[in-house]
């Protein structure tokens, strides 16, 4: 196994990646900017390294600063985490280059899921049904126009790279289409470099539902059952829980393997995630695939047994994977919720020096955090301070976990969004399983405020 591993990241993530290092008896070396001085993630390392100033171009994202340090501490391999350099196949092509092991995918799997354009035609070759759309870049506003009468209002105008809602917009009609061409496609050019656009048809009232998988490197390929992610805000994910309430044993399955078919088309290895809409009559379509960790994958954790960062370590140094199809099982229900420093009522970043910070207890809840009571949260980056995980013999029994633990969450100093966590927690829509991505709008008071 690894002797040394830097983590390329920063907060929650990065901690976490380093308690699997611990257990493991690996090294670890923290990668920080100016404004993370005193991050939590630096003090748990081994050793920890300055990059730069706060801002992530200037800090996290400087490729070859980030493998000098490297080189220089004997790191023999690099965690991206979630986010920043994760899924840039250029920063693993340089790893490669520079004789360190990129812990994820091969630069070449990075690049042909980069493009969800790709990715829809890949996936069309692997048998696995997507959203009915184009799988080509519109070329401006007007042949959107065209293509959307053919297929029929309402659309989803989609950006073909990046994430997190950036360059997507549900359109009803050609003038919207035409204002939020230009609009979305510049957005897509300044997040991503890339203003490729194109469209699918809008799928009403969808779960948004994902398949984990891992692959290693003599070809086996599995998959971790399903997590459902539908309750979402601006396409942002909010609360994930993994069994989903709504699949039955046998979607489940054919998800299961069609994920696997997907990812032995392109070669994938290590952990990975394909993310499919499911419709109310249980059709499910290719979304996208993440070539990374996912925020959620602490839910799969807790109804598998296994932890995702060693089965990703060990992949990378070359172990085969050490169980079957067969061997996975599925135990009990979990549920995660994303915590926030913002308003829970405008949904605004709110920064600041948190006062107090007391986390719920319990054998049933698990906390994954990057601050505590001395930290500063400060505007340069993700909002995200900290996950809450909780996990029961059934989906009932997790939900009066999470019910319990939201009220003992305390933080002091600034907003955060346990408000409006607290109201799905104790929403009968949710109680009842009604998660589809419309959840937000339509049963959430705090939301329409």
């Amino acid at each position: 196994m690894f002797k040394k591993l830097l983590i390329a990241n920063r907060g929650e993530i990065a901690i976490r990646i380093m308690r699997t290092c611990r257990k493991l008896g690996i090294k670890t070396v923290a990668v920080y900017s100016e404004a993370d001085a005193q991050a939590l993630h630096v003090k748990y390392a081994d050793e920890a390294f300055l990059l730069g100033p706060p801002k992530v171009n200037e800090s996290y994202l400087k490729v070859d600063k980030i493998i000098e340090i490297a080189k220089q501490t004997g790191a023999e391999a690099i965690h991206p985490g979630y986010g920043l350099l994760s899924e840039n196949a250029n920063f693993a092509r340089h790893c490669e280059e520079a004789g360190i092991i990129f812990i994820g995918p091969s630069p070449r799997v990075i690049e042909s899921m980069g493009s969800k354009i790709e990715a829809r035609k890949t996936m069309e070759k692997a048998n696995v049904p997507i959203v009915p759309g184009g799988s080509e870049p519109l070329a401006d506003a007007e042949e959107a126009v065209v293509k959307a009468n053919e297929m029929g209002y309402p659309i989803m105008l989609k950006a073909s790279s990046g994430g997190g809602g950036i360059g997507m917009q549900i359109v009803q009609d050609d003038e919207q289409l035409i204002k939020a061409f230009a609009s979305n496609q510049k957005r897509a050019q300044d997040f991503f470099g890339d203003g490729a656009m194109y469209l699918e048809k809008y799928i009403a009232n969808p779960r948004h539902i994902e398949i984990q998988i891992l692959a290693d490197n003599q070809g086996n390929t599995v998959y971790l059952w399903e997590r459902e992610c539908s309750i979402q805000r601006r396409h942002q994910k909010v609360v994930e829980e993994a069994p989903s309430p709504f699949l039955d044993p046998k979607t489940r399955h054919l998800m299961g393997e069609a994920a696997v078919r997907a990812a032995k088309e392109i070669g994938y290895t290590n952990a990975g995630t394909i993310e499919f809409l499911v419709d109310e009559e249980k059709n499910f379509y290719f979304l996208e695939m993440n070539t990374r960790l996912q925020v959620e994958h602490p839910v799969t954790e807790e109804i598998t047994g296994l932890d995702l960062v060693e089965q990703q370590l060990k992949i990378s140094y070359g172990d085969p994977l050490e169980f079957e199809q067969s061997n996975i099982q599925l135990k009990g229900h979990a549920i995660e919720v994303r915590i926030y420093a913002e308003d829970p009522v405008r949904f605004f970043p709110s920064p600041g020096q948190i006062t107090a910070f007391t986390l719920p207890e319990g054998e049933n809840v698990r906390n994954e955090t990057g601050v505590d009571a001395t930290s500063k949260v400060t505007p340069f980056y993700d909002p995200m301070i900290a996950k809450l995980i909780v996990r029961g013999d059934d989906r009932l029994s997790a939900i009066l976990e999470l019910q319990k633990a939201l009220s003992n969450y305390h933080v002091e100093g600034i907003k955060t969004n346990i408000p409006m966590l607290q109201e799905v927690a104790e929403h009968e829509a949710f109680v009842h399983g009604a998660t589809t991505t419309s959840f937000v709008e339509t049963y959430l008071t705090k939301a329409k405020k």
